[in-house]
C-alpha cells in the first residue's frame, strides 16, 4: 500500500487550488456550480479558520493541486465542532486519505472536550452521506436550502463524542 502524501494546516496561498478542488468536485454532481461570491473564506483559507477558532486541512496531490481538504470550527454555543470542505480528488477517494483527515478533525473536537460534530451536506452528494454514516454520524431530520447559485438543498449529519473515561 502507498503511503498517504502528508496532512498539513491550510495556507492562505492554497486559495486557488482548494476553490480548484471544491469546483471540479461540483461538476461531478448535475445543476452544482461553483460561484467565488458564494465562499469568501477561500480567499484566505487559513485566516478564515483561525478567525473562527477552527482549523482547515490540505493534502497536497503529488503532481501538484490539493488531493483532499477538511475544516472545523467550534459552535460554542452548541458545544459542538462543524466540519467543512470536505473533499477529496477523485484519484484519492478510497485511500484513507478523508479517514486520515477525519482522524485530525476529531482530534481536535476531543482535545476541546466538545460533545459533538455536526455537519451539512448536499443532498446530491450521496457518496459523502455514506462516508460520513461509516464514521458514526446520523443523518437528523429536516432539510435546509441554501438559495446559492444551484439552488442546494443540505442535509443535517450529526455525531456525539465521547470525552475520556
Amino acid at each position: 500500500m502507498t503511503a498517504l502524501p502528508p496532512i498539513r494546516p491550510a495556507r492562505d496561498t492554497d486559495s486557488e487550488p482548494l476553490a480548484a478542488l471544491i469546483a471540479a468536485s461540483f461538476a461531478e454532481y448535475p445543476n452544482c456550480h461553483f460561484a467565488w461570491e458564494e465562499f469568501p473564506e477561500l480567499r484566505q483559507p487559513a485566516t478564515a479558520f483561525a478567525a473562527k477558532g477552527g482549523k482547515l486541512w490540505i493534502v497536497d496531490a503529488p503532481g501538484g493541486g490539493i488531493a483532499g481538504s477538511l475544516g472545523i470550527a467550534p459552535l460554542a454555543e452548541q458545544n459542538a465542532v462543524e466540519l467543512t470542505k470536505v473533499y477529496a480528488d477523485p484519484a484519492f477517494r478510497g485511500t484513507g486519505l478523508a479517514q486520515a483527515l477525519f482522524a485530525e478533525a476529531l482530534a481536535f473536537a476531543e482535545a476541546g472536550g466538545f460533545a459533538e460534530m455536526m455537519l451539512w451536506s448536499d443532498t446530491r452528494f450521496a457518496r459523502g452521506h455514506r462516508f460520513y454514516e461509516k464514521l458514526g454520524f446520523q443523518r437528523w431530520p429536516g432539510e435546509r436550502y441554501l438559495a446559492d447559485v444551484s439552488a442546494t438543498w443540505e442535509y443535517h449529519f450529526r455525531k456525539p463524542l465521547h470525552g475520556p473515561a
